[in-house]
Formats: structure tokens, C-alpha cells, sequence
């Protein structure tokens, strides 16, 4: 939906990715291939006669080269949307070259802007070490000076605003998101179609299903995949006096809305911060001093979460899960 109605608005869309055209890791089905003859064709480039089009590509297994190459390209096309696809997130590690170097402080040393988009699989599942984490704390690291945005959504209608954001907005700045995994597949990751029409991205999602806020005294606050896990806890024990909040933007950093929220929930003295991630990873050490900073008189910050570790994942499936359903429990605990 995003890409059509944009290539529908006159802006061209150039995609590549390992598997990307195939949608065997991703979410997109673009293209239909002719058995006989091997051509492609991709049905979101004739929806209108003057439409603009797509420019969709399978890379091959060179992150460093492949991504440089689309670097370049949203630097020489601005009015375009540019996006380079990993096949997992974690395969951004060998283009980090063009990511430290390049992408996130071109403007800074050259005054050279560009908008090129990032979609980095992202997920704790039971998968190998390889296959889990995008290394969301390496981008967070590199934050600085408003020079990019970093962002790990959970409704398809926030993935459609804010790809559409990155061109409406004309800012020019990169844009990391983390993409969903199991969440292509999860019933509960929806949006209804009043919030593609009438709705706007959002930084932070205040939990909407609290009729009265007085009722709370804990904030659980998350970003991406795990708040499902977290919703589906509270739900089946029955638990009416902790708030689900998410962090949907991790940078820029929104302190303003977080405040609001934050002090709108009178009597909630505990804030959680739950991520799948090792605590030496993820979103951690980068949001923990920012959150303690926005805290509303008498709130205390707490952690949970994988614990520290040398690996980005553990590669057992059996423990993985483990270690998920102790960290959702210990929100809801500590």
C-alpha cells in the first residue's frame, strides 16, 4: 500500500535486497516470473497509466557493495525512495563500512544528504546467533545530531506512515527500521483501514485499552515485536494495573511525548523497559539514561530482558524460548 499510492503520487521506488523481489524474507510478493520464459512482472507498476515506477532487484551476497551502490543512488535521486533490504538484519555487519562512513554522517562531514532506507529483519526467535539481531545498539550508538531515525514498529498502518513519512517529510535523513519477522504472520499485529486513511505515524503509542489511569501502578515500555508477547501475558492472567506502552521512534528520542505519558499514569511508581535483546545489546544503555530523565516524581526505572552475552542470540530454540518467557514474566514481576 505504501509503495503503490507513492509510485501513484509520481514517486519512484527503487528496492533491492537479497530475496527481496522473491519476498522469501521479506513481506513482499512484488513480482510474478514467467516459467517458460523467465521474465518478470511486477503488477504494482501498471495500476495507473502515469504512474511512477518501481525498480525492484534480488542482490546478490555482498552487503558492502550492494549498499554502497544504494547510498550513492539516493544521494544523486532525492525525490525517490530508496531501500536496501538485508535478508536478516544481522547481515548489515558486513556493510557496516558503508553505514559508519557513509550513511550516518555524510551531511555532517561532507554537507551531502541522503534518505536511503534500511530494512533490517529484526527478531528474537529461537534462530542462530546469525539470524536474530539487526544490532539496533550499533545504530543507536551512531545517533547524533538529528542525523538519521531509528525505528522498530508494531502495526502494519506505522510501517505505511512512515514510509510515506520519509518522502513527504523531505528531510533527507536515513531511515533504520527494524522489520518484522513473526509479526508477518502474527493475527494480532493488524490495523484497521481508518488508521491508513485518517491516521499519521506515531513516535510513541500510549496503551489506549486504559479506561482509567489511576488503576495503574506499572509501566511496561517496549519497542517492536516483544509488546505482543506482553499484551498476550497481561491478558491471559488477567492483570488490570499495568499500562502497555511503545516506543515505535527510538531516535530521534520524543522526551516530550514520553513525559506526557509518562505523568499522565498519577500513581504508576514502576517503569519497565523490556527488551528481547541481551542487556548489553538493544535499546538499553541507549534509552535507560534518556527514560530516567523524563520520569515523573517518585518513578523508578527497572530492566528486563535477555542478561548479558557475548552472542547476539543463543541459538537454542528450547532456551530462546525460555529466556522470553522469563523476561515477559519478570515485567510484570520485578
Amino acid at each position: 500500500l505504501a509503495f503503490g499510492s507513492l509510485l501513484l503520487e509520481g514517486t519512484p521506488i527503487r528496492l533491492s535486497g537479497q530475496d527481496s523481489v522473491r519476498g522469501t524474507f521479506s513481506q513482499r510478493h512484488l513480482a510474478l516470473t514467467d516459467n517458460n520464459t523467465g521474465m518478470e512482472y511486477k503488477p504494482i507498476n501498471y495500476i495507473a497509466q502515469n504512474q511512477a515506477k518501481i525498480e525492484a532487484r534480488d542482490s546478490f551476497l555482498s552487503e558492502a557493495a550492494v549498499l554502497g551502490f544504494e547510498y550513492g543512488y539516493s544521494t544523486a535521486d532525492p525525490l525517490a525512495l530508496v531501500l536496501w533490504e538485508a535478508q536478516f538484519g544481522d547481515f548489515a555487519n558486513g556493510a557496516q563500512v558503508i553505514i559508519d562512513n557513509f550513511i550516518v554522517a555524510s551531511y555532517e562531514k561532507w554537507k551531502l544528504p541522503n534518505n536511503i532506507v534500511l530494512l533490517l529483519p529484526h527478531g528474537f526467535e529461537g534462530q542462530g546467533s546469525e539470524h536474530s539481531s539487526a544490532r539496533l545498539e550499533r545504530f543507536l550508538t551512531l545517533c547524533a545530531q538529528d542525523n538519521m531515525q531509528v525505528c522498530n514498529l508494531t502495526t502494519p498502518a506505522q510501517y505505511f506512515h512512515l514510509l510515506r513519512r520519509q518522502i513527504k517529510q523531505m528531510m533527507m535523513k536515513p531511515l533504520i527500521i527494524m522489520t518484522p519477522k513473526s509479526l508477518l504472520r502474527l493475527p494480532e499485529a493488524k490495523s484497521a483501514k481508518d488508521e491508513f486513511i485518517n491516521g499519521r505515524f506515531l513516535e510513541v503509542i500510549d496503551d489506549n485499552s486504559i479506561q482509567d489511569k489511576d488503576s495503574v501502578n506499572r509501566i511496561i515500555i517496549s519497542s517492536g515485536k516483544v509488546y505482543y508477547d506482553l499484551l498476550k501475558y497481561r491478558t491471559e492472567h488477567n492483570i488490570n494495573d499495568a499500562a502497555l506502552v511503545r516506543l515505535e521512534q527510538l531516535y530521534p528520542y520524543n522526551s516530550d511525548e514520553l513525559k506526557k505519558i509518562l505523568s499522565s499514569y498519577v500513581k504508576a511508581k514502576k517503569v519497565v523497559w523490556v527488551q528481547e535483546e541481551p542487556k548489553n545489546m538493544g535499546a538499553w544503555f541507549f534509552i535507560a539514561p534518556r527514560l530516567i530523565e523524563d520520569l515523573a516524581e517518585g518513578q523508578k526505572l527497572k530492566y528486563s530482558g535477555r542478561p548479558e552475552s557475548a552472542s547476539p542470540a543463543v541459538g537454542s530454540h528450547k532456551i530462546s524460548a525460555f529466556q522470553q518467557t522469563e523476561l515477559v514474566g519478570n515485567a510484570f514481576a520485578i
